[in-house]
């Protein structure tokens, strides 16, 4: 499945190999997924006993670089489904009505590839408030996604639309209300188990000495998984630059990963703190009571 969007932009179809068994940790997560998705597509008579058919939307939240993507492909994978990725520079065109048709259009093609997930990446982009919006044709393309989740609920089943945002206090607020994006999951850093998981995964392949992961781990609590690819690369990056001046392979140390974690500090820390601030201030329904425990359980303050 795809679509020229003015000669220049695509979406594509795909069927994804990842599934949960491939996403470290994230048991909570991974939980509730099951029960509001899943489960309800593998044993559609059991749930109907209850009155919920398979098919909705589930909305990611978290700090950037904690693995929304890689977690709704792995959906995708687990119930061997269509996976479609849309990100907004995909769909926007600059002609009148037609960012509209290609959001409506990528929603139809899905409802043909049953079963089929559609991941909106950065859904505040697309679903921001739209009071706070100047231009006609940006709350053109909200109402336009609100009447595309709504056909969901009305016809179809094993349609899934999952959206991933770091900032959810920002989308609009009708893209929360009950059959839209009502099922809010908080995906938060790594643990330390999964810290060291990825490391070793980012390390694979790479020229090693005497590497003691888990120390690493442990010294970077609250880093996301794109942080600690980044202290990777710099690691990699100090083992080039003596391979450069002995001109043989120098293999990436300890010392290399130490230093590289010692001079970044976790980029979530800035997201929690922001997120702290809605949480306890502007958060009527708690929603976003999860992260304050989350805060509380491992001990940041800020």
């Amino acid at each position: 499945m795809s679509f020229d969007s003015d000669g220049k932009g695509f979406v594509e179809s795909e069927k994804p190999k990842e599934t949960f068994e491939d996403v470290a940790g994230l048991e909570e997560v991974k939980k509730k997924i099951r029960l509001n998705f899943i489960l309800p597509l593998q044993q559609p008579e059991l749930f109907k006993a209850y009155g919920r058919e398979a098919g909705g939307s589930l909305l990611l939240f978290g700090p950037p670089g904690c693995g929304k993507t890689f977690l709704a492909r792995a959906v995708a994978g687990e119930i061997d489904a269509s996976f479609v990725h849309i990100e907004l520079q995909a769909i926007l065109s600059m002609w009148s009505g037609q960012s509209e048709n290609n959001l409506h259009d990528i929603f139809e093609k899905a409802r043909e590839n049953k079963p089929c997930i559609i991941f909106i990446d950065e859904l505040d982009a697309m679903g921001g408030s739209r009071n706070q919006m100047r231009q006609h044709h940006d709350r053109m393309l909200v109402n336009q996604l609100l009447l595309e989740l709504d056909g969901i609920r009305e016809q179809n089943e094993q349609v899934f639309v999952i959206g991933a945002t770091n900032t959810p206090w920002y989308l609009d607020s009708a893209l929360r209300r009950p059959g839209r994006f009502n099922h809010l999951v908080f995906v938060p850093p790594p643990e330390e188990t999964e810290r060291e998981t990825i490391l070793k995964l980012k390390l694979e392949g790479k020229p090693v000495h005497s590497l003691e992961l888990a120390r690493i781990a442990r010294e970077t609590k609250h880093f996301s998984g794109a942080d600690l690819e980044q202290i990777v690369k710099d690691a990699v990056e100090a083992a080039m630059e003596r391979m450069l001046n002995s001109g043989n392979l120098e293999p990436i140390t300890q010392d290399d990963l130490k230093r590289a974690a010692k001079s970044r500090k976790a980029t979530t820390l800035e997201w929690f703190s922001t997120a702290k601030n809605y949480a306890t201030f502007s958060d009527a329904n708690q929603d976003y009571r999860i992260v304050l425990d989350y805060m509380k359980a491992t001990g940041l303050k800020l």
